[in-house]
C-alpha cells in the first residue's frame, strides 16, 4: 500500500512541478490577496478590531491566519472533485480504478498530496506574515493547533470526497464546493468575525464546522488555548469527522460502481 501510495504522490508532484508558472503565479496570488485585506485593515480595521478581542490581535493579524488555515479547508473540499475531473479529462481515471489498487489507498494518496500543497500555501502566508507584515506567532500552542489541524482535515476531506462522488456521477454543476468555499466562507469567519454578523447568520454560522474550526486556530495562535480550553471546537469537529469520513467512503464507492455500471466513468 505504501508503495503505490508512494507513485500517486511521485506522479502528482511531477504534474504539479511541471507548471513552474503556475507555482510562481501563486505566490503573487497570496501576496496580492494579502495586500488587499492589509488596506482593508488600514482602512476600517480600528471598527473591526472590536469585534476581535478574544483573539488579542487586530483584523489583519486574524484574516491572514485564517486565509492561511482555509488553505486545508479549501484545498480538501475542492481538490478531490477536481482531481478526479482532471482525471477524466486526461483519459486515465478508467485506468487509475482498473488497477489492483484499493478505493481507500487512492483516496488517501489525494488527500496526502492535498495536505502537501494546502502545506506550502500556508507556508507562504506565514513566511509573508512575520517578514513583511511583522506579525507575532510565538504565542502559538502547538498541541491544540495541530490537533484542530488533524480533525479539519479529516472534516473537510470528508466533503470533498463527498464532491468528488458527485463529479463521478453528473460530471459538472458540484454544489458542494460551491456551499463550502463561498457559504462557509462568509458565514463561517474566515474573512471577518461571526459576531458582526446579524443574529440569523450567526445562528447558521454555528452549525458550520468551518466557524469552531477557524476560532480554535486563531485560539491556539495567538492566545495559547490549550486543547482542554478548546473542548467544545474541537468535540463539535471530531464528531463531524467520524460520522463524515465512513459515510463519503462508502458514497465514492457507490459512485464508482454506478459510474462503471452506467459506462460514464470516462466521460468528461
Amino acid at each position: 500500500m505504501f508503495r503505490k501510495i508512494n507513485a500517486l504522490i511521485k506522479k502528482d508532484f511531477l504534474i504539479e512541478s511541471s507548471y513552474k508558472l503556475a507555482f510562481i503565479m501563486n505566490i503573487f496570488s497570496v501576496c496580492a490577496s494579502l495586500l488587499i485585506y492589509f488596506f482593508i485593515n488600514r482602512l476600517f480595521g480600528n471598527k473591526i478590531n472590536a469585534y476581535l478581542e478574544e483573539f488579542g490581535v487586530n483584523y489583519f493579524s486574524y484574516v491572514l491566519l485564517s486565509m492561511a488555515f482555509f488553505s486545508y479547508i479549501g484545498v480538501g473540499i475542492g481538490s478531490f472533485s477536481s482531481r478526479i475531473r482532471l482525471e477524466q479529462l486526461q483519459g486515465t481515471l478508467e485506468s487509475l480504478f482498473l488497477t489492483p489498487t484499493k478505493t481507500e489507498t487512492i483516496i488517501l494518496s489525494m488527500a496526502i498530496w492535498n495536505i502537501v500543497f494546502a502545506t506550502l500555501d500556508v507556508l507562504i502566508y506565514f513566511l509573508f506574515g512575520v517578514f513583511l507584515f511583522k506579525i507575532n506567532f510565538t504565542n502559538i500552542n502547538f498541541l491544540s493547533a495541530f490537533t484542530t489541524l488533524i480533525l479539519t482535515i479529516i472534516s473537510f476531506s470528508s466533503l470533498g470526497i463527498f464532491s468528488a462522488s458527485f463529479v463521478l456521477i453528473y460530471k459538472r454543476g458540484n454544489p458542494t464546493a460551491w456551499l463550502i468555499s463561498t457559504l462557509e466562507g462568509v458565514v463561517g469567519g474566515v474573512y471577518f468575525p461571526i459576531n458582526v454578523l446579524p443574529g440569523y447568520l450567526q445562528m447558521v454560522a454555528h452549525c458550520l464546522p468551518v466557524t469552531y474550526a477557524i476560532r480554535a486556530i486563531e485560539l491556539a495562535v495567538y492566545q495559547n488555548y490549550s486543547v482542554y480550553q478548546l473542548k467544545n471546537e474541537l468535540l463539535f469537529l471530531l464528531i463531524f469527522s467520524i460520522i463524515l469520513l465512513p459515510l463519503s467512503l462508502k458514497t465514492f464507492k457507490k459512485a464508482i460502481r454506478t459510474a462503471c455500471r452506467q459506462g460514464s466513468l470516462t466521460q468528461y
